[in-house]
C-alpha cells in the first residue's frame, strides 16, 4: 500500500461526497432540523456510510465476479428491452414532477424537503438513497476497481474502505459543526439556503430521473438497434 494508492482513494471519496445522498440530503436535513436533532443526522451519515462500507466489502469479496456470471442473460434482447421500458419511462415520469408542466395542467406544486425523523426514518431514508446511488456510484466503483487490482489483502483493503466512507462524509460533518459553533449568526444564511433548496427541489428530481431515464434508454437502444451485427 502506497501514499500515491492513498490519495488516490481520497480523491474518489471527495468526488462522492458531492452526490445527492451524501451532500444535498444531509445539507437537506441540516436545514430543515433543529441544532437538537442533531442524532437524527448522525444516523442518517452512520446509515449511508455503513451501507456504501457493506456494498464495497461485497465487490472486493467476488459480488462483481457473480454478476459476470449472468452476463448473457444481462445482456440479452429481452433485458435490454426491459431497461428500454424502464428508461423510457423514467423520462415520462420526469414531466410529473417539474413545476412549469404542472403549472399548465393546474397541478399543486410538489416539492421536496426532508425532515430529520426518528432513528427508523432516518435509517430507512439513508438505506434509500444509498439504493438509488447504487448505479451511479462510478468514483467508488473506480476505488474498489484500483483495490482489486493493487491485489491488497483483507486486513489492508478493509481500513481503507472504513477510511474512505469516512472521508466521503466529512463535508456535511464539518456544516453540523460549523453550525453549531456559529450557533444563531449563520441561521439567517441557512434559512436562505433553505427556501431556495426547497422552492427548487421538484426542478432538481425533475431532471434527476429524466436524465437517468434518458441515459437507460440510450444504452439499451444502441444494443437494440445499433450495434453492429
Amino acid at each position: 500500500m502506497t501514499i500515491g494508492l492513498m490519495l488516490t482513494l481520497a480523491a474518489f471519496a471527495l468526488v462522492d461526497s458531492t452526490s445527492f445522498g451524501t451532500l444535498v440530503i444531509p445539507l437537506y436535513l441540516l436545514l430543515a432540523g433543529e441544532r437538537s436533532k442533531v442524532s437524527g443526522q448522525l444516523v442518517y451519515l452512520a446509515t449511508i456510510a455503513a451501507f456504501y462500507f457493506l456494498v464495497g466489502v461485497a465487490l472486493m469479496l467476488g459480488l462483481s465476479a457473480a454478476v459476470d456470471g449472468l452476463g448473457e442473460a444481462l445482456h440479452s434482447e429481452v433485458a435490454y428491452g426491459v431497461q428500454l421500458a424502464l428508461g423510457v419511462g423514467l423520462f415520462a415520469l420526469s414531466f410529473r414532477f417539474d413545476p412549469k408542466y404542472r403549472a399548465k395542467r393546474g397541478l399543486p406544486e410538489r416539492r421536496f424537503e426532508p425532515r430529520v425523523g426518528g432513528p427508523r426514518t432516518m435509517v430507512l431514508l439513508g438505506l434509500t438513497a444509498g439504493a438509488v446511488e447504487v448505479a451511479t456510484m462510478v468514483p467508488y466503483l473506480a476505488a474498489v476497481g484500483v483495490m482489486t487490482t493493487s491485489g491488497l489483502p483483507a486486513a489492508q483493503w478493509l481500513p481503507l474502505l472504513a477510511g474512505y466512507v469516512l472521508v466521503m462524509i466529512t463535508p456535511p460533518l464539518v456544516l453540523m459543526g460549523l453550525r453549531a459553533v456559529a450557533g444563531g449568526r449563520l441561521e439567517p444564511r441557512l434559512e436562505r439556503l433553505r427556501a431556495w433548496l426547497t422552492k427548487h427541489s421538484a426542478s432538481m428530481v425533475s431532471w434527476a430521473i429524466g436524465i437517468i431515464g434518458f441515459l437507460l434508454a440510450r444504452d439499451a437502444a444502441a444494443h437494440l438497434f445499433f450495434a453492429p451485427e
